[in-house]
């Protein structure tokens, strides 16, 4: 089987030496080769026991046999044997693999892997055996909890490593306590990691897989559906790391006792946040409730949980925590929690900033600066000091705090809308958000469609109109099969739709109030690509002004019928009025000669009607609306 893929050839490690310089003037520089290759042949590996079952296959106890003219031992390793993929693309988690593998040798707080190989047709990663993890330690732990000391302990520790992986571009992806191994100091290793991260983009046998790429428990809004409510990314991390220190502080997993169906309808429809552990340091608190929000731009990175946690365990060090600890949650109840995306770019001197534009919002901005220059820094290095803005028509600086302004690269900013100038087709949608732009000009863009993020250079993309929540938008009138499910009109033509939320990638959540829907009104998703701004200023003409005023709610219609029969009404019985109160009007009988009773009857009733008499009502209607007296019956 091994043979069926292209795997980098082993190489032995060695030192070789090269000069370099001037030929008269040549100075040794010691290289070592780089790059070791992870597979591992099959037959070196030979399995024991089953010491686990997770979301993506088994764990296995094994032996990795190292042998060589000097030596020939054995060593005890762990083994994760995938659940199958597909063949068409296994080489291509073994080629993912191979970069990822190449990035995290020697990080501290990470597990070390050792290779990866292919036994029994199935996909098997191979790292280093721990004993003990932190889920054991909870089962195990007085009263099912972990201290607060030993828990402010371990974050610095998970947060530490987890930083290393980010910072080599590594998500972990499926971050919970079983998965925080320990060594023999009680140092807490992350675990399996990166294996989420693999499978994006791979066809995976099993729809559950497809539907939730972990344990429901600890995923994030955006890894139920990553293509429509993503993308994926190093704040990911920060709600998985979030709920795995909620469970370590109270001895319960977030959502405890519900079905996944039941979560995902808390966590993505419903937008609930897990519980938090009432008696917490604040700073704690704050970053707790950081990584739980809805918008991953609004998370927290993992260097500032690192931060918050090393502050704490000083602080905390050799306080047991116990119920005397609790009134420090008094302090952190009524405290502000911080907008951790306001403090995601440090700026510099130099950088060109504009006021910051309120995010979804169809307010329009007030551009206090349009365009400045940062010319001074009051505290380096402070995320949420002031800084010295240079601007145009003003003699001398302007002293603003870096929460009102926005660095300007290229003509970007994070937030805008932008297009990518590409002509070739795309799955995802060519409208996004832009989530960074570097100093260089490299951009991470949102799309809808895709998984991650899209990362290339400014050149690629061009601003787009922007959408706001409130806004009325339709499918354009080129579209006829639209990315997502979109309803019509009697007429067959595509509903108006109203802007609930906007999604981290641009994808639209809308509802449609033009339509009657009994019980809780059901969302829809829309391509910002696919659909276009609907407002009076762009209707033409009073009839198509009216029909997107029945947009705005399905009652509309109703209240206008029923106000224009009243309006009937009433004005009939204005002129019925003013007929029968003309001044000088009397009542004539008229008695023809020859003609009966019977026909002259009938011929007042005609003059009544010609004369806009109500002296064709029978009598009890003309009493009711014109105030007649109704005659005695004979």
């Amino acid at each position: 089987m091994a043979g069926q893929f292209s795997v980098s050839e082993s190489s032995d490690s060695f030192e070789y030496m090269l000069f370099e310089g001037d030929p008269d003037h040549l100075k040794p520089v010691m290289l070592k080769p780089n790059q070791i290759s992870p597979w591992i042949n099959p037959d070196m590996l030979k399995l024991g026991h089953r010491i686990g079952r997770g979301p993506f296959g088994d764990v296995w106890l094994a032996a990795h046999h190292h042998c060589s003219e000097d030596y020939d031992r054995f060593h005890e390793v762990a083994v994760k044997m995938l659940y199958p993929i597909k063949d068409d693309f296994t080489q291509v988690f073994i080629s993912k693999f191979e970069n990822i593998f190449s990035k995290c040798q020697g990080l501290e707080n990470v597990c070390l892997l050792h290779g990866i190989s292919i036994l029994n047709g199935r996909v098997c990663i191979v790292m280093k055996f721990y004993e003990g993890s932190i889920g054991d330690k909870i089962a195990l732990a007085k009263g099912g909890k972990l201290s607060l000391p030993n828990v402010l302990r371990y974050g610095v520790e998970l947060a530490q490593g987890i930083s290393e992986l980010h910072s080599r571009g590594i998500l972990v992806l499926n971050l919970k306590p079983c998965n925080f191994l320990l060594d023999g100091n009680d140092h807490a290793i992350i675990g399996e990691f990166g294996i989420p991260f693999l499978l994006i983009g791979i066809s995976l046998p099993s729809s559950d897989l497809v539907r939730r790429p972990g344990i429901p428990h600890y995923l994030a809004p955006e890894q139920w559906q990553p293509s429509i409510r993503g993308p994926v990314s190093f704040e990911t991390d920060s709600w998985g790391l979030g709920c795995s220190i909620v469970e370590m502080l109270s001895g319960y997993q977030p959502w405890q006792g519900k079905s996944a169906d039941e979560i995902y309808n808390l966590v993505v429809k419903k937008q609930v946040k897990p519980n938090i552990p009432s008696g917490l340091p604040p700073e704690i608190k704050n970053v707790l409730y950081g990584c739980f929000e809805y918008d991953l731009r609004n998370r927290p990175l993992m260097t500032d949980i690192l931060d918050a946690f090393k502050r704490c365990r000083d602080v905390y060090k050799d306080e047991i925590w116990s119920d005397s600890t609790k009134s420090l949650s008094n302090k952190s109840r009524h405290s502000s929690y911080t907008d951790w995306s306001l403090s995601k770019d440090v700026l510099q001197v130099g950088d060109i900033v504009r006021s910051r534009k309120p995010k979804n919002s169809c307010q329009q901005a007030n551009m206090a600066i349009s365009e400045g220059i940062v010319v001074g820094i009051e505290t380096k290095g402070d995320r949420n000091g002031f800084i010295l803005v240079r601007v145009h028509r003003f003699h001398n600086p302007l002293r603003v705090h870096t929460s009102m302004v926005e660095r300007v690269t290229h003509g970007f900013a994070s937030g805008d809308w932008v297009r990518i100038s590409s002509k070739e087709d795309m799955k995802h949608s060519p409208i996004g958000i832009l989530h960074k732009i570097d100093r260089n000009g490299r951009v991470a863009v949102a799309f809808t469609g895709m998984e991650t993020l899209w990362e290339g250079d400014h050149t690629e993309l061009q601003m787009a109109a922007s959408y706001c929540i409130g806004q009325f938008i339709r499918i354009k009138s080129n579209i006829t099969n639209p990315r997502f499910d979109w309803p019509k009109n009697k007429g067959g033509i595509w509903a108006t739709g109203r802007i609930m939320q906007i999604l981290p990638n641009g994808c639209l959540v809308l509802r449609f109030p033009g339509r009657l829907s009994f019980g809780e009104a059901p969302d829809f998703l829309a391509d910002p690509w696919e659909v276009e701004a609907v407002s009076f200023a762009n209707c033409d003409g009073v009839v198509k002004k009216y029909q997107h005023l029945e947009d705005y709610h399905w009652a509309v219609r109703p209240l206008v019928i029923a106000l224009g029969l009243l309006t009937a009404l009433k004005l009939g019985i204005f002129v019925g009025r003013r007929v029968r109160s003309r001044p000088g009007m009397k009542k004539e009988v008229i008695v023809l000669h020859g003609e009966s009773p019977r026909r002259q009857q009938e011929k007042k009733i005609q003059d009544g009607q010609n004369g806009s008499n109500s002296a064709w009502f029978p009598s009890s209607v003309a009493n009711m609306l014109f105030g007649e007296p109704v005659p005695p019956s004979r």
